[in-house]
Formats: C-alpha cells, sequence, structure tokens
C-alpha cells in the first residue's frame, strides 16, 4: 500500500514540475521588420507594414494576440511616452500588420516594440526595440532639381558617361546625414571618392513617364570636417540606351538627368542640405582608359568596366 501511494506522489510530482516547465517556457519575439526590411530607411508608405516571428521550443505554438507600441525615440519608448499603442489585439496576425497612429512625418526616425500571447498560455516580454526611417512624403521635401550634364553628344550611339559633382564644407559635429538620390538614366554616386551603397543598375527600370524610384542612403561615417566631394555617374540604362529590338534607343527620353539631396543633421540640431543645382560641376569621366567607360545600355554592357575608376571622384580638387 505505501509503495502503490509513494509511486502515485511521484507521479504527481513529474506530472507538476512537467506542468510548470510548460508555462515556464520562454515565448519570445524577434526578426522585426518593416516593410520587409530590418531597421529600413527611406520608407515612403504612410501606414507601413509590421512583421515578427515568435519563438518558443513548444510545438504547436500558435499567437493568439500581440500588441505594438511606437515611439519617437527609445528612451521614450522605455518610459512609455507613446506615439502608438495598438492595444491588446485578439489574432494571429504576425506579418503586414498596419501602423495604425497619428500620420509620420517625413525622415522621422521611429522605434517599435511588440509582445504576443499564444495558445498554451504564455505572453512574452516586450522586444528589442527596432526602427524604420520615413523617407521623403511630400514634393516641398526635395529642395533640390533636377540637372542634366549639358555636354555635346550623339544621342544615336553611346556616349562617355557624364560626371557632375559638387563641392561643400562644414566644420560641425555631425549627427547623421542620408541621401537621397534618383536619375533618368543610371547613377552611381561616391562621396569623397568612396562608392555610395551597395547596389548597382540605381535606380531601377520603371515606367520613367510617370515615376521615378529614389533611394535613401546613410553616408553618416563618409563625411569629414573641411571640404567634401559629391560626385554622380550617369549611364543610359533603360532611359535612353538600346532597348527592345532593332537597336531601339531613347524610349523614355534622349537627355541624362540627376535628382540627388544630401541633408546632414548636426549634433546642434541644425541641418545642411546640398542639392542638385546649377553649381554642379559637368565634365566627362577620366579614367586610365579613356573610352573604356562609356554611358552603355545595361542590355549591351556594363557602364564601368573592371579595373577602371574615375579620376574626379578620388580627387576632390580636380576638374
Amino acid at each position: 500500500m505505501w509503495k502503490r501511494t509513494r509511486a502515485a506522489w511521484t507521479a504527481a510530482i513529474v506530472l507538476a514540475c512537467a506542468v510548470n516547465a510548460v508555462g515556464d517556457t520562454p515565448l519570445t519575439v524577434k526578426n522585426l521588420r518593416c516593410e520587409y526590411k530590418v531597421g529600413p530607411m527611406g520608407i515612403d508608405v504612410r501606414k507601413p507594414r509590421l512583421s515578427w516571428e515568435l519563438v518558443n521550443p513548444e510545438r504547436g505554438v500558435l499567437e493568439t494576440s500581440y500588441e505594438i507600441r511606437v515611439a519617437q525615440s527609445e528612451a521614450d519608448l522605455a518610459k512609455g511616452k507613446l506615439l502608438w499603442d495598438s492595444g491588446k489585439q485578439s489574432a494571429q496576425a504576425s506579418i503586414q500588420v498596419e501602423y495604425g497612429g497619428p500620420a509620420l512625418e517625413s525622415r522621422r526616425i521611429y522605434y517599435w516594440q511588440v509582445r504576443v500571447a499564444d495558445n498554451h498560455g504564455h505572453l512574452s516580454d516586450w522586444s528589442q526595440p527596432a526602427l524604420w526611417e520615413m523617407g521623403l512624403l511630400q514634393a516641398a521635401d526635395w529642395k533640390a532639381k533636377w540637372i542634366t550634364p549639358n555636354l555635346a553628344e550623339d544621342e544615336t550611339k553611346s556616349n562617355p558617361a557624364p560626371l557632375l559633382r559638387r563641392e561643400f564644407s562644414f566644420d560641425k559635429k555631425v549627427e547623421r546625414a542620408r541621401l537621397y538620390a534618383t536619375a533618368m538614366g543610371l547613377y552611381e554616386m561616391s562621396l569623397n571618392g568612396k562608392r555610395v551603397g551597395d547596389e548597382y543598375f540605381t535606380p531601377g527600370w520603371t515606367a520613367y513617364n510617370f515615376r521615378y524610384q529614389y533611394q535613401t542612403y546613410d553616408v553618416t561615417g563618409s563625411l569629414k570636417n573641411g571640404t567634401n566631394c559629391l560626385a554622380a555617374m550617369l549611364g543610359d540604362g533603360w532611359f535612353r540606351g538600346r532597348l527592345a529590338w532593332d537597336d531601339k534607343r531613347n524610349s523614355y527620353g534622349k537627355k541624362l538627368a540627376l535628382l540627388a539631396q544630401l541633408v546632414v543633421t548636426y549634433k546642434d540640431g541644425t541641418q545642411q542640405i546640398v542639392g542638385t543645382d546649377d553649381g554642379w560641376n559637368r565634365q566627362r569621366v577620366r579614367s586610365s582608359n579613356p573610352t573604356s567607360i562609356t554611358a552603355k545600355p545595361t542590355t549591351r554592357g556594363s557602364n564601368s568596366p573592371a579595373g577602371t575608376k574615375p579620376d574626379s571622384t578620388i580627387r576632390i580638387g580636380s576638374r
């Protein structure tokens, strides 16, 4: 009898421990993304879509509710000074959940967290803060204007690639710097001789007759006190290069153009904007092989063959 009683108590203790183990199993949230990206810049969706992933070693775990909170700084997030709190939402959604707070502002950084509950009764802690940064939402946010190389060209064939450049100076401590750029044609930006970004064939193929895609770059680390040089090399691309058949050219236009705007925010809260305007210098790309860098279309060749470097993006003082 005693053995049976002891065995029953042992089974009960084991079962209780198992139940406690389930109850104590950590539920966490990771891989927070905004518009499918981690910490993205240049978001111009007015109601960005937020996503996350659940982590739990148990099987058969389903999200039963979530809560999102958004603030204008990490400090505000920690203090509960929120721009938007979704409140507890009884739903299994964990992808493409729309932001539902007040209207977002151009260029502002927003910080957010999420916590979830699951079908096993677990409630996660708040996730680590994530962020997204808005792009230029209004036409008035663009202080720059379109500029063209205005160099003599034969519009029936590819020409040597034009280079547009502008020098500027500052002597303040930089908080952050963002470069916004697009082109009629292809562009490759450089700052102080260093290539900006890791993408090729920007801004990409689009319906140029009514839409231009632009890219946003964090160039904070490329700036230096004193004189800086911002430059862009242009290429035909899909805009005016050979496209489709019969060596058809100039499908969307005949003149290459650049629209770029560098916004530098200083530690003291002031800003400096360096945008494309009539003050930019225009010239042909010079390299060790002057005939090798041409504004060729993407369907027939690259704009900058391996092993060539345009000298004028390297030397700040060159003309």
